[in-house]
C-alpha cells in the first residue's frame, strides 16, 4: 500500500470483508512497538452538538430563493 500525499491508505477489501469496516466505521489508530495498527472504536464518538439538525430544515421558500439570502446584491 502507499500513503497518499492526503496520508490516505485503501484498505483492501479482504480485510474490510473480514473486520467488518464498513463505510462510515469509527476506526483508531494504535501505536505499539513501533507498528501502527487500526481497529474498530468500540463506543461511538460523542456526536456534534448540531448533529440532531441535520437533515430537519423545514422551508417553504425554493433553492433560488434559499441562495437569493445568501448573495449579496
Amino acid at each position: 500500500m502507499i500513503v497518499t500525499s492526503k496520508g490516505q491508505v485503501t484498505i483492501p477489501k479482504e480485510l474490510r470483508d473480514t473486520y467488518h469496516l464498513d463505510a462510515y466505521t469509527d476506526v483508531e489508530f494504535v501505536a505499539e512497538g513501533g507498528r501502527v495498527y487500526i481497529r474498530p472504536v468500540d463506543e461511538p464518538r460523542e456526536k456534534s452538538r448540531f448533529s440532531r439538525f441535520r437533515g430537519s430544515a423545514d422551508t417553504n421558500m425554493s433553492t433560488e430563493e434559499i441562495l437569493a439570502l445568501t448573495r449579496s446584491e
